[in-house]
């Protein structure tokens, strides 16, 4: 892991097309801005965490659970 301090409106560019720059320092955040082509996909690291602790969650429910859960929605249908 590269590890550099930076202020305000000082960035680092990666790769020749993806440019971060600090946008603002405050007592317990940093704002940044990516500016990187469209098809560079760019996900906070919570999000992509959560959604793993979803997929194992999701192995772990059982088949009747997972019946009752479809017949739910098949009640409100008729």
């Amino acid at each position: 892991m590269l590890v550099i301090s930076r202020k305000t409106d000082e960035g680092v560019i990666i790769a020749d097309n993806i440019e971060i720059t600090v946008l603002e320092i405050s007592k317990e955040r940093v704002k940044i801005g990516i500016h990187a082509p469209k098809d560079i996909k760019i996900v906070r690291y919570e999000l992509i965490a959560a959604q793993d602790a979803n997929v194992e969650a999701s192995k772990t429910v059982s088949e009747d659970a997972l019946k009752a859960l479809m017949s739910i929605g098949k009640k409100g249908n008729d």
